[in-house]
């Protein structure tokens, strides 16, 4: 069966596009035919996924591109370059730049649970009131903004007072910023993963992947590619009828 090619002639922003789930966003965003610019803090990773990108499809052409996404500054300027390049904003964004900093709430220190809401939370918002912004600017007659949050948000989870806080934070933002900027066409929908493949869990001890493993109802750790498949379709016109909500990729944990 022919690849799916529902983002052809899109450009799309991908930020923590240099690994995990934001590189896995990349190649299938890229493979639908989106032009892809790839943003990350680690403009190495970034350029590595820039080079797995196809360009099979006319006028695709993709970048990589630095950026602190707590910094204001660093995300307008991200912006800016993007319009420079392509002589437009992108109407399509995925904010899956993330970081845990794990401990438990007796022992976190203040520095730890900022750094954490600084990236996860106040990046989303920035990212998402600058592109925003430049599409409503642009006259732009309709768009998509996915945040990444996670299951974690939903459910809090031991040791990552500041993950859960944050996730949970970009659920809320997301709601209300679907609910602002509907007015413009652009629709604001969140993707919870569970627990996923990523660099982030490779530091975890085998045995309590096994232990998550054992609570998970499909039985397994979920794919960065899977996470990604919900992005595809919140990013199309198939969910054009879609906004304000959160799609679970969690392999029914915490069901009910």
């Amino acid at each position: 069966m022919a690849a799916s090619t529902r983002l052809i002639s899109r450009l799309t922003l991908v930020t923590g596009g240099g690994s995990g789930i934001g590189r896995a966003v990349c190649q299938r965003f890229a493979t639908e035919g989106a032009s892809v610019v790839v943003a990350d803090r680690n403009e190495e990773s970034a350029n590595q996924t820039l080079e797995l990108l196809p360009r099979e499809h006319r006028g695709q052409e993709h970048m990589a591109l630095g950026v602190d996404v707590s910094s204001k500054d660093s995300v307008e300027k991200l912006v800016t370059s993007i319009q420079r390049r392509y002589f437009q904003p992108p109407s399509v964004c995925v904010n899956a730049a993330g970081i845990t900093q794990d401990e438990f709430i007796l022992k976190m220190e203040e520095d730890d649970f900022d750094k954490v809401i600084k990236v996860n939370l106040k990046g989303t918002f920035l990212v998402t009131q600058a592109v925003s912004k430049a599409l409503v600017s642009a006259g732009s007659a309709k768009g998509s903004i996915i945040t990444v949050g996670s299951i974690v948000g939903k459910v809090g989870n031991i040791g990552q007072v500041n993950y859960a806080s944050s996730k949970a934070g970009v659920q809320g933002l997301t709601r209300t910023a679907a609910k602002e900027l509907s007015k413009f066409g652009i629709r604001c929908n969140c993707v919870l993963p569970g627990f996923i493949t990523t660099p982030m869990t490779d530091k975890v001890p085998e045995k309590v992947i096994d232990k998550i493993t054992s609570i998970i109802p499909l039985g397994r750790m979920g794919e960065p590619a899977e996470v990604a498949d919900a992005c595809a379709f919140l990013a199309s016109d198939d969910s054009r009828y879609i906004t304000g909500v959160s799609i679970e990729v969690a392999g029914g944990l915490f069901i009910g």
